[in-house]
């Protein structure tokens, strides 16, 4: 087999005895064929990856042509996140529970990634969010998220409230238990539960979800992807910021996160009987066609 992709990263979940017994599985599968297997070392421990290369996971960009990640959408996630800024392609195996992300089911993984670097696949572009933390005027931060920008009330248990620009145009003040920025990726997670609209990944579009806001006129709203958007905090003690959920920062009253689309997409490989809609409809329990 001549294979598109020369170095081919692994990355798990750390503790899986199950999963690192596919990951051995599939490295002895890749070497054979003679792909350079790249070890993440959160993964593996170094006796149980004898012969195989192991890397630091914030390596991994530079190093690999392509990265299969096995495990549940979480570790996806935190590795989507690392390797957006070098434009690597993505492949998910999914020994986790529910799994949106990672759509290859294990055991078809060997098949699938063989078609995968034959060639034989659906890319697909996803977008992520960079958010950017300023306090007094003065930039304290940036985060990157590949599901959603979270902000949430802090441990007191009071409601936060904040105004919403988009583009510089006011949009709304709200008093809530947070809001949720998601990427079409996200739109099958937090903000799904939160009653936010399911989009398609290639929908270019960005979601305001409230979390239980005291107006219940306030609804979801989805804009461009294109356009920024700004949060205020106006008042709240303990609010934070999330990132994916993964990563978090403490807000003070007055200030300012913008939030705008990253500027790169990440791409994710898909295998050729891929649909988007056989996956909702599996995930989510939806009713089968009758005819």
């Amino acid at each position: 087999m001549t294979s598109l992709f020369k170095k081919v990263a692994l990355v798990a979940r750390h503790g899986k005895p199950e999963i690192i017994t596919s990951m051995l599985d599939l490295a002895g599968f890749l070497a054979e064929d003679g792909v350079v297997v790249l070890f993440d070392d959160q993964s593996i421990d170094a006796d149980q990856a004898a012969g195989y290369q192991r890397i630091e996971r914030d390596k991994i960009g530079r190093m690999a042509d392509l990265v299969v990640v096995l495990g549940g959408d979480g570790t996806m996630l935190s590795v989507a996140r690392l390797i957006a800024p070098y434009r690597i392609p993505l492949v998910g195996i999914n020994q986790g529970r529910l799994g949106f992300m990672t759509d290859i089911p294990l055991h078809e993984m060997k098949q699938s990634v063989a078609e995968i670097l034959k060639g034989e696949f659906i890319p697909e572009e996803r977008i992520l969010l960079e958010a950017t933390l300023y306090r007094n005027g003065q930039e304290i931060t940036k985060g990157l998220a590949f599901n959603d920008v979270v902000f949430s009330r802090g441990a007191t248990g009071s409601m936060i409230e904040f105004e919403i620009f988009v583009d510089d145009q006011f949009v709304y003040s709200q008093r809530s238990d947070g809001l949720i920025v998601s990427t079409p990726t996200g739109s099958t997670a937090y903000s799904l539960a939160s009653g936010g609209p399911i989009l398609h990944p290639t929908v270019p579009a960005i979601t305001l979800v409230p979390i239980c806001p005291q107006s219940l006129s306030n609804r979801p709203i989805a804009i461009n992807d294109g356009s920024v958007v700004e949060f205020i905090l106006t008042r709240g003690q303990d609010a934070r910021v999330h990132f994916d959920n993964q990563s978090h920062n403490d807000l003070h009253e007055l200030d300012r996160v913008v939030i705008r689309r990253y500027r790169n997409s990440l791409r994710i490989l898909h295998p050729m009987n891929y649909s988007y809609y056989d996956m909702l409809r599996h995930k989510l329990h939806w009713g089968e066609k009758l005819l």
